[in-house]
């Protein structure tokens, strides 16, 4: 492994907090096209993704989100002044960042079963191909010093967030990425010993 792309592996954070400037447009279309050139099943590429520059369609759509969510927390007992923080706090979150990717699977390339055991299959292949273009995109923005995180938020509430940027049916939100040129400088994480990991010919 060369140790640009090793360094890139080790040294890539997770960032939630960004300087208010924009990321130029050519950067921003290299971090896609190495999300582009991630590798699928099939070659079926079956990743779509939606930018959000704007803040106002930032806002809509964190506000849709919080309201999904705030659903969900009551359901859960969640007192109403705790979840009036957290609410306040995710509509921050996913509408300040200068940029926010909605990351979208769609099956159409994908192999069609008339059983359901082969099209579950499909349906998690679909979801590691968009998975990994995900963490090419997440490199390519260390690598232009872009600070990213991943957000898994769309998948509680795919229906509120297709109705809100219009995204035709049958293409499901899988994630939501932040991006913007960082404002913080998080530490690494606590990783697990490789040999608690690995288990060599059986586990």
């Amino acid at each position: 492994m060369t140790s640009g792309i090793w360094e890139g592996v080790k040294e890539r954070r997770s960032v939630r907090i960004y300087r208010l400037e924009e990321v130029p447009t050519c950067v921003l279309r290299r971090i896609l096209e190495a999300a582009r050139w991630a590798p699928s099943a099939h070659n079926a590429q079956p990743w779509r993704f939606v930018v959000l520059q704007e803040h106002r369609n930032k806002r809509r759509l964190a506000e849709a989100m919080a309201q999904a969510w705030d659903r969900d927390l009551k359901d859960d007992g969640v007192p109403a002044k705790l979840r009036d923080g957290l609410i306040t706090e995710s509509i921050e979150r996913f509408s300040s960042p200068p940029i926010v990717v909605i990351v979208c699977k769609t099956m159409e390339d994908m192999e069609s079963y008339h059983d359901e055991r082969r099209l579950r299959a499909e349906h998690t292949m679909a979801v590691q191909s968009v998975a990994v273009s995900i963490q090419n995109m997440l490199l390519a923005s260390h690598g232009e010093g872009v600070g990213a995180c991943w957000f898994c938020a769309p998948l509680f509430c795919p229906d509120v967030v297709r109705e809100t940027l219009g995204i035709p049916d049958g293409v499901e939100p899988q994630a939501l990425i932040t991006m913007g040129r960082p404002a913080e400088r998080p530490g690494p994480p606590p990783r697990k010993a490789l040999e608690s990991l690995v288990h060599y010919e059986r586990w």
